[in-house]
């Protein structure tokens, strides 16, 4: 258990809270806001202080001389450098800011992140721009999670009606594909399993597979789902989002339009993404969509401030045969009703940050070498992929996988070893060095030795 301070209780602060309170963490918080804390405290179990980050007495009060991590995400770039430069002084071993403004990202943060002894700086809207632009690469999956410098990746799919894994034991898959893959978890309605080889895929299944890049292609082809990249992008909303996304499709030659109907930020945006089309117009109006060529999109975004318009609107493109739509939800109830509506890709900034901190939690809290590398939360959450340093006196180096003793619900995804992704069976076996993709389902791992039985 960790000591952590978060300073900026507001939509973000509050999710990350949470999350590291599930972890188990003791938690302050510090907010302006009177009110926030209190209700901040009456959900969670956590002490809170009311003042500013930056005041050396609210800190001092939070326990700041005692802390391992100082987080803060307040609305403020500015403040947020501050309270961690503050906090690091005051002798707070870890601090991370949240940084959102482009020219801070994009010229000089390395430089200040030196400066300010920032242990991270964390950027939601830039880290949702990275996980839409990895499902683009890939459209039929409905997010894909990279390891060990994207030379292995896990990829949720779902199985439609003519998906010729449907009603396939997956002992008998490996017959049938000459592709290198491992499905490692399924959700099935509400269950999560991590299969064994009898298990049998349904339609409807949400399949998490691991492979390399270049066999997940091949699988894609062999099942006959078009894998093809989305080249001609629609986005709604000039948002921060929107602004690092467009400058990254329009660097690898995609065709952007971007719709937003404040007519300053369009004139921004033109200014700053020459190579893209932008429209001074209301995306949720549909005779706008239709005029602007939905029909003929590979893909189409709703990156909106709110999430009930991303959401009817990405469901507008669904029913106008778009083949990829992606919305913006950030409330977990509105997640999940978009999801029974029939929406396959739910972006979120807000659980994208959190996981990249549970991340860095865990990998503060480990000690005994075999850090977690990567974390994700896959299957709405319901399961983690994590990817490990196998340190040479781990005690399971040199036996082989299918004498080791695992914990239940945990699976060996990959092994990585000089960069070569190797999907394991039971006579392979941990080297000193490799790297380890383990998926558990209700365990919480920090450790590679926490997978043992």
């Amino acid at each position: 258990m960790m000591k952590i301070i978060m300073i900026g209780c507001g939509k973000i602060g509050t999710t990350i809270l949470s999350n590291f309170v599930d972890e188990g963490h003791s938690v302050v918080a510090i907010d302006t806001n009177a009110e926030v804390l209190e209700d901040i405290s009456n959900i969670y179990d956590v002490m809170s202080v009311c003042g500013s980050g930056t005041d050396c007495d609210t800190l001092s009060e939070a326990g700041v001389e005692s802390c391992d991590l100082v987080v803060a995400v307040t609305d403020s770039d500015e403040l947020n450098m501050l309270c961690c430069y503050i906090s690091g002084k005051m002798g707070a071993e870890h601090t991370i800011a949240r940084i959102r403004k482009p020219e801070y990202n994009m010229n000089s943060l390395g430089f200040l992140r030196q400066q300010l002894g920032l242990s991270m700086s964390i950027n939601p809207e830039l880290l949702a721009a990275h996980e839409i632009y990895n499902i683009l690469r890939l459209p039929s999956a409905v997010k894909i999670e990279t390891f060990s410098q994207r030379n292995f990746e896990i990829v949720e799919l779902i199985l439609k009606n003519e998906s010729p894994l449907t009603g396939v034991r997956l002992m008998d898959i490996r017959n049938k594909f000459k592709q290198k893959f491992l499905i490692c978890v399924v959700q099935r309605e509400d269950d999560i399993y991590i299969p064994d080889g009898n298990f049998v895929l349904q339609k409807g299944d949400k399949i998490g597979l691991t492979a390399s890049p270049s066999e997940i292609h091949k699988l894609m082809r062999a099942i006959g789902i078009d894998n093809k990249q989305a080249k001609n992008i629609i986005i709604i909303g000039g948002s921060r989002t929107a602004y690092y996304l467009s400058n990254m499709l329009a660097s690898s030659g995609n065709r952007v339009k971007i719709i937003d109907k404040s007519s300053k930020k369009c004139k921004e945006l033109s200014k700053k993404l020459p190579k893209a089309v932008i429209i001074n117009g209301d995306g949720a109006k549909q005779e706008l969509l239709l005029e602007e060529g939905l029909k003929n999109a590979d893909a189409f975004l709703s990156l909106t401030g709110l999430d009930e318009e991303n959401i009817l609107m990405s469901i507008f493109a669904s029913l106008n045969k778009v083949p990829k739509a992606i919305a913006k939800v950030n409330r977990n109830e509105l997640s999940e009703m978009a999801l029974k509506l029939g929406l396959d890709c739910i972006i979120s900034p807000r659980k994208i940050v959190s996981d990249v901190l549970v991340r860095y939690a865990r990998a503060l809290e480990n000690s005994k070498g075999s850090n977690v590398e990567s974390l994700y939360k896959i299957m709405d959450d319901r399961a983690e992929v994590l990817e490990f340093n196998v340190s040479p006196d781990f005690e399971g180096v040199g036996i082989q996988l299918k004498n080791l003793k695992l914990r239940k619900n945990i699976l060996i995804g990959g092994i990585i070893r000089n960069k070569k992704a190797l999907l394991p069976s039971g006579d392979d076996e941990f080297a000193g060095g490799d790297k380890v993709i383990v998926v558990a389902s209700g365990i919480r791992l920090n450790d590679l030795s926490d997978i043992l039985a």
